[in-house]
């Protein structure tokens, strides 16, 4: 998507003279360094010759597949190193190749205070100082210590462990303790409701947990009374020994002590059980975005599949590479992209979404946020972010002079052009996108995106502003966030890449939805994910792994996904649709609602947006997040005043927005029956702590519908 240019004839000409001039002086070199050595001697060729080779076929030659990478056609990979099948023997063989190496870092806290601001709400502010560094060697004797201790407590192999706890280094010490001692890990997201939180710990019989002192005393503590099989809490801070007013039968430990404590040599020398590769690693609760949460089993072999097919899409991943740590660790995606990152021996620096740039909300004015500090090379971040990061900057280009905005925008356009041939523009980076390179350190050499679809107008926007490749991947924790991710030369936007080399893809027909594999241009259906990165299935839930996953007659496991997806030439998915977002209206037609969201947040005036439609009735409706500064621009230019609350529950306002929505739709080609007709503006942002987004900000319809019941009925005519 280029951006309107409306520019000075002169300052146009100009311009396009100066590029004309570096094109020819830089034209040969760049020629000669896009071509790049293969170790057998051979070349790979140019960055656009390579974004159009085959990613995966068919094995069969079939149009529905399976669809394996092309450097798997023969066999899928199941490790990254011969004998190393468990997650305990991973971590050992990075502490032997890299022991002195920085591995987790953390933020020291120099000060925290109140700021009042001027609506009258008060923020903590913290001013944070430089990084503090355990080594790989000292993160195992770390866990190792944790492990036996915990063992000490009464601890037993193959029996459940619950980990409850904001994203930080002691989160990875835990867990690698865990599957060092064999004691399944039961991963809980720290944004649940007590409800949901109650459910998994006492649907997996959990007597230990692991969690932080802020969570203990705002969401465990309500909950004690209901999970009465829990007898040891491990707070991983350095706390208070003296715990008053909690239930008899709970002791409560300092992680340093339980560490003390199986240092003693009575604990470090008893004999551990190491896991097979078929013992269940990790118990990982999913979100809940369609209802109670269910714990999905992942095995050691499982997760060990999984990184591997990830890490081959990253290249040059080693040692020298920094990985900042910020998305719940409870999720999929984070927690597999950390332990990429330990695999290959890079320092992980842990930072929060309120700490993660310079103008993050927790961070003092005139201090730095964690990715200046960090200048990490390695990010992974949800469209939700990214989207947030694409609104405030373009916000900023439309605040800047004549001039200035007139060559970001002619070097906004030239960039895009260049990398659609394939070529880097480092004069432009240099010159142009520098400042904005540097809100996430300047050092950035791969997004990794995940958890949703990511807008092409997003994507676009990292690649050329942040000068470094967003790989777009697809996963679920069913298959251990392990399924397709985009090649870092494709520039290709909508889709999600190949096939990772773990694993293999089918189209199953959906004939209700009218998607078959015989579709013409390209074969359409369910998308059905296979191989060894799969997991074992759910958690106590024997009817629900009847429906989603099988075993075919080679003995491979396979996970049915509900989502729609098209294969294309060069073997790259295209996720389309989802079965449980496809809604019939009374008149007959099909409104894909994950659709109709996508193009809409394209919309400088949206932050988020829900769309329902009841098959009873004949439109759509929609709740909307209006983004502030965009929203009292427009009714500004209208005459309209009034407190934020005021606006967002005017008629007048809301019939503003929509009339912009509906410009924003019929741009993006919606058919008129997917527009939706009536909105609800919600003057709050949907955040995991409302309960209607998940971590992975994926919106909770189920909530949703509920928090919006009487604007539903308002809107469908019953009010």
């Amino acid at each position: 998507m280029k951006l309107k240019e409306d520019l000075n004839p002169m300052l146009l000409l100009l311009f396009h003279l100066m590029v004309w001039i570096y094109t020819v002086i830089t034209f040969l070199p760049s020629y000669l360094l896009s071509w790049v050595s293969r170790p057998d001697g051979s070349f790979y060729g140019s960055e656009e010759e390579r974004a159009k080779r085959a990613k995966a076929r068919s094995v069969l030659g079939q149009p529905e597949g399976p669809y394996r990478a092309v450097s798997s056609m023969k066999k899928l990979v199941t490790s990254l190193h011969p004998g190393v099948d468990t997650l305990d023997k991973m971590f050992e063989y990075a502490a032997m190749r890299f022991p002195h190496r920085d591995c987790l870092g953390t933020r020291e806290v120099i000060s925290e205070e109140d700021e009042r601001q001027s609506n009258g709400k008060v923020f903590k502010k913290v001013f944070l100082g430089e990084y503090h560094w355990l080594s790989y060697e000292d993160t195992l004797t770390a866990a190792t210590h944790l492990g036996s201790g915990l063992a000490a407590l009464g601890q037993r192999p193959k029996t459940n462990i619950a980990i409850f706890c904001e994203t930080r280094a002691e989160w990875i010490i835990a867990a690698q303790a865990c599957f060092t001692y064999n004691f399944p890990l039961v991963t809980i997201y720290s944004t649940l409701g007590g409800p949901a939180i109650a459910h998994g710990l006492n649907e997996t019989q959990v007597t230990h947990i692991i969690t932080s002192r802020e969570l203990l005393e705002t969401r465990l503590k309500a909950i004690l009374t209901d999970v009465p099989r829990l007898q040891h809490i491990i707070v991983v801070d350095n706390t208070p020994t003296v715990w008053p007013s909690y239930p008899r039968g709970i002791s409560i430990h300092n992680m340093a002590a339980v560490q003390k404590l199986g240092a003693r040599h009575e604990n470090a020398a008893r004999e551990r059980k190491a896991p097979l590769p078929s013992d269940i690693a990790v118990i990982m609760y999913t979100s809940g975005s369609t209802g109670i949460p269910k714990g999905v089993m992942i095995s050691h072999s499982n997760i060990i599949a999984g990184i591997t097919g990830m890490a081959e899409r990253i290249p040059n991943l080693c040692e020298e590479d920094t990985y900042i740590g910020y998305l719940p660790l409870a999720h999929v995606l984070e927690l597999s992209a950390e332990l990429v990152c330990v695999s290959h021996g890079c320092r992980i620096g842990y930072s929060s979404p309120q700490t993660l740039a310079d103008q993050s909300t927790k961070i003092k004015k005139g201090s730095k946020g964690d990715t200046s500090v960090l200048q990490p090379t390695l990010m992974a971040a949800v469209p939700e972010i990214m989207d947030r990061i694409y609104k405030n900057v373009m916000t900023k280009v439309e605040e800047m002079n004549c001039v200035q905005r007139t060559l970001f925008i002619l070097a906004y356009n030239y960039k895009l052009e260049q990398l659609a041939k394939g070529y880097s523009t480092p004069l432009c980076d240099r010159l142009v996108f520098r400042k904005v390179r540097s809100l996430l350190g300047g050092r950035t050499r791969v997004l990794l995106s995940g958890g949703a679809p990511l807008s092409a107008a997003t994507q676009r926007f990292m690649n050329v502003c942040f000068c470094c490749p967003v790989g777009q991947g697809y996963g679920l924790t069913e298959t251990c966030g392990a399924g397709t991710i985009s090649e870092l030369w494709d520039y290709s936007t909508g889709r999600v890449g190949g096939p990772l080399v773990c694993c293999e893809i089918k189209l199953k027909d959906w004939v209700e939805g009218g998607y078959r594999s015989t579709d013409k241009p390209h074969p359409r259906g369910e998308i059905l994910i296979g191989g060894p990165n799969v997991t074992m299935g759910y958690y106590k839930k024997d009817a629900k792994n009847q429906e989603d996953f099988f075993v075919d007659e080679n003995g491979q496991r396979w996970f049915c996904t509900g989502d729609i997806g098209e294969f294309q030439e060069d073997g790259c998915l295209k996720i389309i649709d989802r079965k449980k977002d496809l809604v019939k209206l009374q008149a007959g037609e099909y409104v894909s609602l994950g659709k109709v969201e996508a193009m809409l947040k394209n919309c400088p005036l949206i932050d988020n947006i829900c769309a329902y439609a009841n098959s009873d009735e004949t439109y759509v409706i929609g709740f909307v997040v209006p983004n502030q500064k965009q929203l009292l621009a427009l009714v500004d230019q209208y005459g309209i005043r009034g407190s934020w609350e005021e606006l967002c529950n005017s008629k007048a306002v809301e019939e503003l927005v929509l009339r912009v929505i509906t410009e924003a739709a019929l741009t993006a080609q919606l058919e008129r029956f997917e527009i939706p007709r009536k909105i609800r503006l919600s003057p709050e942002p949907w955040t995991p702590e409302t309960g209607l987004v998940t971590d992975a900000f994926k919106l909770k319809r189920k909530e949703l519908k509920t928090h919006y019941q009487d604007d539903i009925e308002r809107m469908y005519g019953g009010k």
